[in-house]
């Protein structure tokens, strides 16, 4: 049962392609209910979902392009610092130092996250197992037993049923289309779609559940034995605590209506806003398989990520509309398994749990099993005993928090709802859901990664597939497929463009959006694709491309050619002995530093004269590689490719 005491969850689109499935009035049948492969004209539409499909979904079927934000950051490599010299002023040795100081910061910082084991001795001896709940709001227009509509934002207690109050005499009628965005969840999560399903009643009393009880499907959920496999690069850069592919077990997937929203007035006044009662929610439930804080946070923003690829969901968690609750116990490895007599889901010799309600973040999830983790072993070893409780954590604290004891099973007496007909659910439906399921991350990143399609790094691949729902990496395909029709039949420039595209859109693109909300229409697709072509052609340099993103970013209407043609920066490169002379005068002007470079390789300082060669001369002549190549001449070195770096 999940409550939500702030429903921050957004408007996103809802299933509202159809009312009901087979076109009767969803209020009046009462009998057996039938879901069935649905008509020809609505198939297509009503298993992929609401107009979202235009989103070019499901990652671009025509390109044939299989296909969870989060800025890319640049990895900075900082050389051992050398004492300054006449030619480093004092500000850049104190700029160097500051530099140096956060990288260690951050490596120790990095390392005291990942190797905690090796830090806290006791975490050899005792062994973490976490199941996680995991309840998302479906994406229909209809709540779940009532043909009110659903809604986020919407004036308080204007989209409510009798029903969805509790008054007097009042049935639920389900409403079946909103199974078809569960069904799309489950078969994502590799789960058996059951034929038959039913809906229990599980009792409790609060403000927020009018009934006095919450529909759910405790006895017969709709879908079962599901499972995903969390792969290396679904974790961060260096976080992954596991050797390879680690598969955690899903037990069932189950439908279930929300409470109301609660608006608290201090010092006692409870405002009560029905709009959110009876929406429906799937409740995806782990089995306890999860054994490090990190493997549960990364599990759930998987999950997260694969309800937002099928459209299933309403919104993700920084927006309310997916909460988790994770189970945590640990026991001894190396005492007799008969002392651990605790079971959940069919695993067994475990310790006694607790639940931690509401978690709203996966860094929340991470932080609220250490610190209930450590909470327990503490409390064990000095001789206490772990109670079943639910407890509660606040981001930024240390340890969890008693709220109340435990329920089981037997308090919340649940009983089948004899108001609701089983559901049965038709295998060609089920087949129809299926064949039409968009491609997943773990398909998108394989893609993505492959050298011969793409060729990005995994980091990268995550990094596009998380940002924005999926818009970024539906542009970073537009320019890919610019540019591969602009330098068609060249395969040299082909096998290049993944990752050259991967560059502008996450990096120089990206840059510029730091602080703005993404936008394809700001830079469109085909403009940085041109801008790329230009740049690849030698046409213009580096530093004139990222000029240009800047001009187009800003709103210039002018095409890429116009504005390069107006400002006149098309690439009039020296000639090889105009760039010699140009080095030549460097090195005489600089001879300490070009001594620097030569005798004690301080190979970095080239890439200073690098910049005062292009700082000298006029906007588009000197390439950077051209310019270190002609100085690497002048001063007698190796070219690049022969050094020991190469």
């Amino acid at each position: 049962m999940q409550r939500y005491a702030n429903d921050t969850s957004s408007g996103a689109e809802k299933d509202h392609t159809h009312p009901t499935l087979q076109g009767e009035d969803p209020q009046d049948y009462t009998a057996s209910q039938s879901l069935t492969k649905p008509r020809d004209n609505f198939a297509s539409v009503m298993a992929q979902g609401p107009k979202n499909v235009g989103r070019r979904n499901w990652f671009r079927a025509k390109r044939k392009a299989h296909g969870r934000g989060a800025r890319m950051a640049r990895s900075i490599q900082t050389a051992t610092t050398q004492p300054p010299t006449d030619d480093a002023p004092f500000r850049k040795a104190l700029k160097d130092a500051a530099k140096k100081k956060k990288k260690d910061n951050r490596a120790a910082s990095g390392s005291s996250r990942n190797s905690s084991k090796a830090q806290d001795p006791r975490l050899e001896k005792w062994e973490l197992t976490v199941g996680i709940e995991i309840h998302a709001e479906l994406n229909t227009a209809r709540k779940l037993f009532s043909g009110a509509a659903t809604s986020a934002n919407a004036t308080p207690n204007t989209h409510v049923a009798l029903f969805d109050t509790a008054f007097p005499g009042t049935q639920p009628h389900f409403q079946k289309e909103t199974l078809l965005p569960a069904l799309r969840a489950a078969l994502a999560l590799n789960c058996e779609i059951q034929h038959r399903s039913s809906f229990d009643r599980k009792h409790y009393f609060y403000q927020d559940q009018p009934s006095g009880y919450q529909i759910t499907q405790y006895y017969e959920p709709f879908a079962k034995d599901g499972h995903i496999t969390l792969y290396p690069h679904d974790f961060p850069a260096g976080a992954s605590p596991e050797d390879g592919p680690v598969t955690i077990g899903i037990k069932q997937v189950q439908m279930e209506q929300d409470t109301a929203k609660t608006v608290q007035q201090p010092p006692s006044t409870h405002l009560l806003d029905f709009n959110r009662v009876s929406h429906p929610l799937i409740e995806i439930i782990s089995l306890p398989q999860l054994h490090n804080p990190v493997t549960a946070a990364v599990f759930v923003r998987k999950i997260q990520t694969i309800l937002r690829a099928v459209n299933a969901v309403t919104a993700g968690m920084e927006m309310g509309g997916l909460r988790a609750d994770v189970n945590v116990s640990v026991k001894e490895k190396d005492r007799d398994p008969s002392n651990n007599t605790h079971s959940y889901h069919g695993v067994g010799q475990l310790g006694q749990r607790t639940e931690i309600k509401n978690l709203a973040s996966v860094k929340a999830i991470e932080d609220a099993i250490i610190a209930e983790r450590d909470r327990q072993i503490d409390l064990i070893e000095n001789g206490g005993v772990v109670e079943g409780e639910t407890r509660g954590w606040t981001l930024g604290s240390k340890t969890t928090r008693r709220l109340r004891g435990k329920e089981g099973e037997i308090d919340y007496r649940y009983m089948p709802d004899p108001d609701i007909a089983p559901v049965f659910v038709g295998q060609d439906l089920v087949d129809h859901l299926r064949q039409t399921l968009p491609a997943l991350s773990d398909e998108t990143v394989s893609t993505l990664v492959d050298g011969t399609t793409y060729g990005l790094t995994a980091k990268d691949a995550n990094t596009l597939i998380l940002l924005d729902d999926g818009d970024r990496l539906d542009f970073y395909f537009d320019v890919v497929e610019h540019l591969r029709n602009t330098f068609s039949g060249q395969p040299e420039v082909l096998a290049r463009l993944g990752k050259v595209a991967g560059n502008w859109v996450l990096m120089e693109l990206g840059a510029l959006f730091k602080n703005e909300e993404w936008s394809a229409t700001k830079v469109s697709a085909d403009q940085l694709a041109s801008i790329v072509a230009h740049t690849l052609r030698k046409q213009i340099t580096g530093s004139t491309a990222k000029r240009l993103l800047l001009i187009k970013f800003e709103g210039d209407a002018r095409s890429v050619e116009q504005i390069i043609t107006d400002e006149d920066l098309v690439l009039r490169p020296l000639t090889h002995d105009e760039y010699l002379d140009l080095a030549q005068s460097l090195v005489e002007e600089k001879a300490d530093m070009a001594n620097d470079i030569v005798k004690k390789q301080q190979l970095g300082k080239i890439k200073w004269f690098v910049g005062q060669m292009m700082a000298r001369s006029a906007e588009g002549t000197v390439e950077p590689a051209t310019a270190e190549a002609v100085l690497r001449e002048a001063l007698h070195l190796p070219p690049v490719a022969q050094t020991g770096n190469s």
